[in-house]
């Protein structure tokens, strides 16, 4: 018996996209006759059948959007799916979320269960696995689908789609320049692996403030965090070097909560042995004693934004060609940097 084929497999043998394939055998002259040929007659030596029920839910419009997140325990993330299904339900979109945890593969397979019919499009922040292994075919394959698709703070440049990020270059800067301005002479980073786009712009955004205030560059003061160990003890280390900073400047909530914590159990004076700020102004930072100073993201704003741009596309009533926009960020001064 031959193997049960699919629009899926045809478009692997032909290296082609499973658009390109499905109108092939609807006999489409968008398709080349050569091309067309070639695939109706694979098709029909493997006796293709599609799937009408699947074909049937992917020409039904759902009314429902999808959104992967990397976690769902960062207020960042909870504040953009509020900002995402705030401005769906007013336009008469219901909202399903689901959870990388971080991974390339579970990514992949929420991709691959809400295309399934489920969602009209999909909001995505990439999962760090993902951006360290560098493997965005399953993006491309969708961008390929004209699946209507954006990409939110974690995002790829090249991907040839709608994508919302936050100012991570100048509120960066801005954290940067207030602990120069509150006479911090030794500020160090606590960042990610350079391979998180996000991590990488707010190390960028740290160095130009250092650079324009005409402060020495110290690699040592830079603390590029391995998920796969401990977070405190690698926080202690920096704090108990012998080049010990005054000031730190952490790229998420996590990594500044915890900066603080350490630097308190070691009997030092916040702010006044060491100043801390994050990004992420979330409960975290507004309850920790002392409260954290932070950049404040504005993830509601960019929830709506991102929901605007997808439904725009699945309506067709945006512009034509893709947007990429960017929202500024602002800083929450508290007691972990001023008395």
């Amino acid at each position: 018996m031959k193997p049960r084929i699919t629009l899926k497999k045809i478009a692997k043998e032909f290296g082609v996209s499973i658009s390109t394939v499905s109108k092939a055998l609807k006999d489409s002259h968008e398709i080349s006759e050569d091309v067309r040929e070639r695939i109706k007659a694979f098709a029909d030596f493997y006796n293709y059948k599609p799937n009408s029920l699947a074909l049937q839910l992917r020409n039904q419009k759902t009314s429902v959007i999808g959104v992967i997140v990397p976690e769902i325990v960062h207020h960042f993330f909870s504040e953009v799916i509020d900002g995402v299904e705030k401005y769906a339900n007013q336009k008469g979109y219901n909202v399903m979320v689901c959870i990388s945890n971080e991974s390339y593969n579970k990514e992949v397979s929420n991709i691959s269960v809400l295309t399934n019919g489920s969602v009209d499009g999909l909001i995505i922040s990439i999962a760090r696995e993902t951006q360290e292994t560098q493997n965005f075919k399953h993006f491309e394959d969708l961008i390929k689908d004209d699946f209507p698709l954006v990409l939110f703070d974690r995002i790829i440049e090249d991907l040839q789609c709608d994508k919302v990020i936050i100012d991570d270059v100048g509120g960066a800067y801005k954290a940067t320049e207030h602990l120069i301005e509150i006479g911090c002479k030794k500020i160090a980073l606590l960042t990610t692996q350079d391979y998180v786009s996000v991590g990488a712009l707010r190390k960028e955004g740290y160095l130009k403030a250092l650079v324009a205030n005409g402060v020495t560059i110290d690699e040592s003061l830079i603390y590029k965090i391995d998920d796969s160990k401990n977070l405190y003890d690698q926080i202690e280390l920096l704090i108990n070097a012998s080049n010990s900073p005054d000031a730190i400047l952490a790229v998420n909530e996590i990594y500044a909560a915890n900066a603080l914590k350490v630097a308190k159990e070691r009997g030092l004076e916040i702010p006044n042995d060491i100043a801390i700020i994050g990004f992420t102004s979330g409960l975290i930072s507004e309850f920790t004693s002392p409260p954290l100073t932070s950049v404040v993201q504005h993830g509601f704003l960019m929830g709506q934004h991102a929901a605007e741009l997808l439904i725009n596309r699945i309506e067709h009533t945006g512009p034509e060609d893709f947007q990429k926009e960017v929202i500024s960020t602002n800083l929450k001064i508290r007691k972990s940097t001023l008395n």
